[in-house]
């Protein structure tokens, strides 16, 4: 049993991954400033024996104070999260996303604590070319505040070889979907599928950039392996996090919706948006360990079976409570 303190935990991949650690038989312990009001999204593990919340900042040594005690390991998740977002808040960007986890990780190096887990994005990438693929060593291209800030914060870690005193792991995290106690529809593969279940018509841009995706809970998955992996395979090491299955244009998405929206609604528009488009290798995650990872097939389907079971009322009227559009000050 491990005694682990999450850093960002009431978020959309955070949630999940605190059912995952505590099912597993871990105590959580979870620092959160929610900056997204979200806090709707921990209270079915409120009463658990084996959670702790604290309302805090990662940029307040007193609030790391208190939330380190007795702990044996970290995973980072907080952040202004997302391109558009960084791009909207570029201030507290730099303030929580670079300056703050620096902060932090120089605080939890006066601790004794055995790994520290980044969670970092395969939006570093940036642009690449449609003939090539993308593993850990390829050239880091980060066209976004956002993944200048991770670029920026790996580096810090992979400089920090001969003063750490704990094991830091870099994950590459895909781009995220399915279901999740803070659920997300400003994420692609979930934004589709929720717009056409709506009967909306759908204007796709950049239909033929590619991206790779990955399943929340196989997220949760990968870092309760993460925590139980003997150090000396994964101190100071960068892992890409996903399957090469899961490559898709946003084309190929629509096209695998479509297979169970048949009357879909839906304008391809090739017009500059987002630029990002990039395709990724794992094989380096996938020898460490073996992982059957969610289809982005199944993912759409879990999401249309959510929907027909009114699952999700009223998306569009509280639209701040599914999504990263806007944060509290």
């Amino acid at each position: 049993m491990k005694n682990i303190l999450l850093i960002g935990g009431a978020g959309y991949i955070g949630s999940v991954i605190t059912e995952k650690l505590i099912s597993n038989g871990n105590n959580v312990r979870n620092l959160d400033n929610l900056l997204f009001d979200n806090k709707f999204s921990i209270t079915k593990y409120i009463k658990s024996k084996n959670y702790e919340f604290i309302q805090g900042d990662l940029c307040s040594d007193d609030d790391l104070k208190k939330a380190i005690e007795g702990i044996t390991d970290v995973i980072i998740l907080a952040g202004i999260v997302g391109d558009p977002l960084s791009k909207k808040y570029p201030k507290e960007t730099d303030q929580i996303n670079e300056k703050g986890i620096k902060n932090c990780l120089n605080f939890l190096n006066k601790q004794r604590l055995d790994k520290v887990i980044f969670v970092s994005t395969c939006s570093n990438y940036g642009v690449i070319n449609d003939d090539e693929i993308a593993d850990e060593n390829h050239k880091l291209n980060p066209i976004s505040l956002y993944a200048k800030s991770k670029v920026n914060i790996e580096n810090f870690i992979l400089s920090k070889k001969k003063e750490f005193n704990f094991s830091p792991v870099i994950l590459r995290f895909s781009t995220a979907f399915g279901l999740s106690p803070r659920m997300r529809f400003d994420l692609t593969l979930n934004e589709f599928t929720m717009e056409l279940f709506k009967g909306n018509e759908l204007e796709v841009y950049e239909p033929n950039t590619w991206r790779p995706y990955c399943h929340v809970s196989d997220f949760s998955e990968v870092i309760s392996k993460i925590l139980n992996e003997k150090k000396e395979k994964i101190a100071f090491e960068v892992f890409n996090v996903g399957t090469e299955k899961n490559n898709f244009t946003k084309a190929m998405i629509v096209d695998v919706i479509k297979k169970y929206l048949p009357s879909s609604k839906i304008k391809l528009v090739d017009k500059p948006v987002d630029r990002r488009n990039y395709r990724v290798n794992f094989k380096k995650i996938n020898n460490l360990f073996k992982h059957e990872y969610i289809s982005v097939e199944d993912g759409i389907k879990e999401i249309i079976s959510a929907f027909k079971q009114n699952q999700y009322q009223n998306i569009f009227e509280n639209r701040k409570k599914y999504g990263n559009y806007e944060i509290k000050k």
